[in-house]
């Protein structure tokens, strides 16, 4: 990797940081909210999934323009507009209008992320392209030992819209790096006249695409129909205390951390499609054990989270390399918008399966968590099958 290839790599995941930290934080943060604001369990699901469902509409009409754009304009223009969201939900007075404002952040949020992944596809080889996507999966696991942990600090020490109104100003100084060194990438750009479907026909005609689609709505559904509820698992069933569930989020990326980027070395030395075959059969034994967890143990209830977490990056970091292959620069943009929309499709269906399907018991437990572990162990492996049928490099 070459300096100006690290540089532009750490810039996106700084990006990644902050709109991974903005989208995490919710989570950990649902039992003060239920609280806080007297919602219940449902009403919750709705608050994670609206940031998806807006991420999924902005990435579908993005899918249209976004390749005869400068991709750091994109960049820029979205990033604006997901700082103005996330500076909205830190303002958000009750559950009207929170919802709103993680709708306008999913919204711009949609357009990040599709960005990351094309400006990654666009200036790496193939060849070490795993490697670079360890690099955008690193934000993830430092907004899981910072951002995270650091958030739900500011909640006890002042409130719930205190992580927001951090990631915001965190988000400011980010920019100034977006605008000042990140260079113009034009060169996807075409300069025959535009057809905005093309995407679409390319899609309907390139069966590896579709398959590719395919496996990110089924993977996204198998990791979100959990997700949203660990932390009220861990809290209402397990007795878990809420000051220590940063300690969930601490190691779970502290561990991948040191996991991810050999994970990607692997991926690309070995093969993205193995790599992403073992970790997907793995990640079972992980997911079966977290959703069944019964211990109060402090350090076995860690000792399963870390290991989720390792499997679901060890799941993602190939799959992304594999899915920025399946289409030319040209249509990357477009793709990845579309690629970007059925994984938030699928994030907010999750999380609205999960909120109807797992609920508070009049002895405040959260019931039928284990069934959603089940669910989600069948969508994995069926994402295991469909990553079969994409043609491999």
């Amino acid at each position: 990797m070459t300096k100006k290839e690290t540089a532009l790599l750490l810039i996106l995941a700084a990006i990644n940081f902050t709109h991974i930290v903005d989208f995490m934080i919710l989570m950990p943060l649902g039992p003060s909210l239920m609280n806080t604001l007297h919602i219940n369990n449902q009403q919750f699901g709705i608050i994670v999934a609206s940031y998806s469902l807006s991420a999924a509409v902005s990435s579908l009409l993005s899918s249209f323009f976004v390749d005869q754009y400068d991709r750091k304009k994109v960049l820029s223009f979205a990033y604006v507009g997901f700082l103005i969201g996330t500076f909205a939900c830190a303002f958000a007075p009750n559950f009207l209008l929170l919802t709103s404002a993680r709708i306008l952040a999913g919204f711009f949020g949609g357009i990040l992320g599709s960005q990351v992944l094309s400006i990654v596809g666009d200036t790496i080889a193939y060849e070490k392209r795993a490697t670079a996507m360890a690099y955008i999966m690193a934000a993830f696991s430092m907004a899981s030992v910072l951002g995270v942990p650091l958030g739900l600090k500011l909640t006890t020490l002042w409130n719930w819209h205190a992580p927001f109104v951090a990631v915001g100003s965190l988000g400011i100084l980010i920019l100034i790096l977006i605008l000042i060194y990140v260079p113009e990438l034009k060169g996807h750009i075409s300069t025959e006249k535009t057809n905005h479907l093309e995407v679409y026909r390319s899609i309907k005609s390139n069966q590896n695409q579709q398959y590719a689609l395919l496996l990110s709505f089924v993977l996204m559904i198998g990791h979100f129909i959990i997700i949203p509820f660990i932390s009220t698992y861990l809290v209402l069933n397990l007795s878990f205390s809420e000051s220590r569930l940063d300690l969930v989020y601490l190691v779970g990326g502290l561990v991948t951390i040191f996991t991810s980027p050999i994970i990607g070395k692997l991926a690309d030395k070995y093969g993205k499609h193995k790599l992403f075959m073992i970790f997907g059969f793995f990640s079972v034994v992980p997911i079966f054990l977290l959703t069944n967890l019964s211990t109060t143990i402090i350090y076995m209830i860690l000792s399963v989270t870390g290991l989720f977490f390792i499997t679901a990056s060890g799941r993602m970091i190939p799959t992304q390399a594999l899915i920025t292959s399946v289409v030319s620069p040209d249509k990357r943009g477009g793709f990845m918008s579309i690629n970007s929309f059925v994984q938030q499709l699928g994030a907010g269906i999750a999380s609205l399966i999960g909120g109807v399907v797992a609920y508070k018991s009049v002895g405040n437990l959260l019931i039928n968590y284990d069934v959603l572990g089940y669910i989600s162990i069948a969508f994995i492996l069926l994402g295991v099958y469909v990553s079969t049928k994409i043609e491999r490099k």
